[in-house]
């Protein structure tokens, strides 16, 4: 509230330096008043004819009732009235004086508490941030120990199994030298295959020499250790000659992509090339397991660590406890953890689904996982393992790190099952070799999941994501790259540190666990994977969901279907200067392709499921597929069925329609497409 008495004052000062013995003075009416207002005052107590003057001049309204009051009061014609109204005035100008103390009091500790109240409400997203940050990382503490416990437990169980030990043992005595050369050639597996070249001998021929036996002695005295020989049956029961013959039958990703197994016969003796997971919300067995396993399975040799070609195979040890897992060293190391995880989304879902009162089937649990990776044995490159009436040996097939083709031999008779394979040079592995085991055999059963695509030049392909990624950094934005957390991120992120070393870079999740393991299973080659480190990192959430704002953030799930892909997704697709890059095949049904089928469509928004809240996400970042494909295009796998020289070659994995056409191409070129069925006599 202002001073009451001003506008009375004011006037009066204006009415006294209009007198003639103050004109030419230069005085002003406002600093007049400040400076003479006890004057003023002691002249309207005692003149009468100025607030006569005044109440002609202060006729208009005052607006607030107190000051019309005391303009009334001051300018009585009465001298008592007078001073009544002055002393009236007095006392409401200290009144509005103290509630403007007060009240700027008030301010000052409402403005304290508020800035309090700032500090507390910061602190306390701090605390829960760090909270968040601090309970994502004992999680994955948790579940890097859980998986520890379980390879740990594992391999005190495989010190105590001879055969297990002998088998790796031959592995580690067949095993070449590493190359001593440095640089990319260094990694190709048609390096380390022998020792060809290197000026040093396999280890197996120097512990022969040591113990001065021919090395075939040796060998075959570790394999009698890894498979002893079978009781001889009776006389009336040997089988014929004719029941040794090879029988193929494809019981898993014969015409889909996903879940691959192939049974591969023998005599006696039955093996399963892969036994993998069908995608899915819940991941499925091999679609004709049971009918494999109406008779006795010996062995799986499994390809790669792709969880849609190992996953299933803790299931078979559970069901079979005297399976033998054969693989490459990289995918025996690298299987538990794809194992691992599939046993945790399996507890979790079950978890889930007993709160809600239905059934969910686990196909097996962490004790299986512990059970197979004790039955894991260690097959190199090159090296024959015998298993009864087979015979197998593994290649490099490219793809991924460790993936290796089979030859599984009977006889006379050769399959050669490539698994996944590729012919070109990636980050971290090379493309395929073919050994001379497997030219012009009996049946090559080649996969076909891009069998109809002419993939562009790799380094085509790679160009232009660098360039995509380039511009939305520079535009200060973000770049979210869902990738399949073995070998497509490992892959993605030494693109980015080799071509844009200034782009910082975030693994997350388990694409950041596998990246580790890359590194240490490579530690000891004379060119090791080098990928955390100079602008390459882990993600730390929840905090780096916000605070990371210009940079490329790689992890999974590749087909956005869960993860923390679908967190950061649910930030970064909002961004109109970011974008999501997706990089790899992509089921009908998952979110990955439809959220390719709404930017199409040019849909508003994609509905996603962030940790069980069904979130409505706008769509205005950049959004594209920059296939980064780890599998032979239509014109690789004419090549490699041309390198073979197969009677017959079978297509598994891969979809019908395309397998149809791509056989027709091959017949063209003089190869003869077998069914994708049961091949060979029965």
């Amino acid at each position: 509230m202002t001073d009451l008495l001003l506008p009375v004052l004011h006037a009066a000062a204006e009415v006294i330096l209009s007198r003639p013995g103050m004109a030419g003075r230069g005085h002003d009416a406002e600093r007049f008043t400040a400076d003479n207002r006890q004057v003023i005052v002691d002249a309207l107590v005692r003149v009468p004819a100025l607030r006569a003057r005044l109440r002609e001049d202060l006729a208009a309204d005052h607006g607030q009732p107190e000051a019309k009051a005391v303009v009334t009061l001051l300018l009585s014609p009465d001298d008592d009235v007078v001073r009544a109204g002055l002393r009236l005035a007095e006392r409401l100008n200290r009144e509005s004086a103290t509630r403007r103390t007060l009240r700027k009091r008030h301010q000052e500790k409402t403005d304290d508490l508020r800035s309090r109240l700032a500090t507390a409400k910061g602190r306390h997203e701090h605390s829960d941030r760090a909270f968040q940050s601090a309970r994502g990382a004992l999680a994955d503490a948790e579940k890097r120990a859980e998986e520890l416990d379980t390879q740990v437990a594992a391999l005190q169980r495989r010190l105590h199994d001879p055969r297990v030990l002998a088998s790796n043992l031959l592995a580690i005595l067949q095993r070449a030298p590493d190359a001593d050369d440095e640089g990319p050639e260094a990694r190709d597996p048609r390096n380390l295959r022998t020792g060809q070249g290197q000026g040093s001998e396999l280890p197996l021929i120097l512990a022969a020499q040591a113990a001065g036996i021919a090395p075939e002695v040796l060998a075959t005295a570790f394999q009698a250790i890894a498979a002893p020989p079978q009781p001889v049956p009776a006389p009336h029961r040997v089988t014929v000659t004719g029941e040794r013959h090879l029988r193929v039958h494809p019981i898993g990703a014969a015409e889909e992509i996903g879940g691959s197994s192939v049974l591969v016969e023998a005599g006696g003796t039955r093996l399963l090339v892969d036994a993998g997971l069908r995608p899915g919300d819940p991941a499925l067995p091999p679609r004709d397991i049971d009918q494999a396993l109406t008779g006795p399975i010996h062995a799986v040799v499994v390809t790669h660590a792709h969880t849609d070609h190992c996953g299933y195979v803790p299931a078979l040890v559970e069901r079979l406890p005297d399976l033998r897992i054969l693989a490459t060293p990289e995918t025996t190391v690298l299987m538990p953890r794809m194992w691992a995880d599939s046993a945790k989304l399996m507890s979790d879902r079950e978890r889930l689904y007993r709160q809600w009162g239905a059934g969910g089937e686990v196909l097996y649990s962490r004790r299986a996982v512990e059970a197979a990776v004790q039955r894991c044995e260690e097959i190199p490159f090159g090296a024959v393992r015998r298993i009864g009436d087979l015979s197998v040996e593994l290649f490099p097939a490219g793809h991924i790190l460790g993936a290796a083709g089979v030859v599984v031999r009977a006889g006379d008779q050769r399959v050669v099952v490539t698994g996944d394979i590729s012919g070109f040079r990636q980050e971290t592995v090379d493309g395929y070799s073919l050994p001379d085991s497997a030219r012009e055999a009996d049946l090559l059963v080649m996969e076909s999941t891009c069998c109809t695509e002419d993939h562009s030049a790799r380094e085509t392909r790679v160009t232009d994501l660098v360039r995509a990624v380039e511009e939305v950094y520079t535009a200060g934005g973000r770049v979210l790259i869902p990738a399949f957390a073995l070998g497509r991120a490992q892959e993605i992120a030494m693109i980015m540190r080799r071509h844009l070393p200034h782009v910082p870079v975030l693994l997350d999740g388990m694409a950041a666990d596998v990246t580790s393991s890359f590194e240490r299973i490579t530690a000891d080659r004379p060119a090791p994977l080098r990928i955390l480190g100079n602008g390459v990192s882990r993600a730390r959430r929840p905090d780096d969901l916000n605070l990371f704002a210009s940079g490329v953030v790689i992890t999974t799930s590749g087909m956005l279907t869960g993860g923390p892909a679908v967190q950061w997704a649910a930030r970064i697709l909002p961004e109109p200067r970011s974008a999501l890059f997706l990089s790899g095949y992509q089921d009908e049904e998952s979110s990955g392709a439809r959220l390719l089928r709404l930017v199409e469509e040019q849909a508003p928004h994609l509905s996603i499921n962030d940790h069980g809240v069904q979130k409505e996400v706008p769509l205005r970042a950049r959004v594209e597929m920059m296939r980064l494909s780890a599998h032979a295009d239509r014109r690789g796998l004419i090549d490699i069925a041309d390198e073979v020289g197969a009677r017959e070659v079978m297509l598994v994995h891969g979809l019908r329609h395309r397998q149809r056409d791509f056989a027709k191409v091959l017949q063209v070129r003089g190869h003869t497409p077998a069914t994708t069925a049961r091949w060979g006599s029965d």
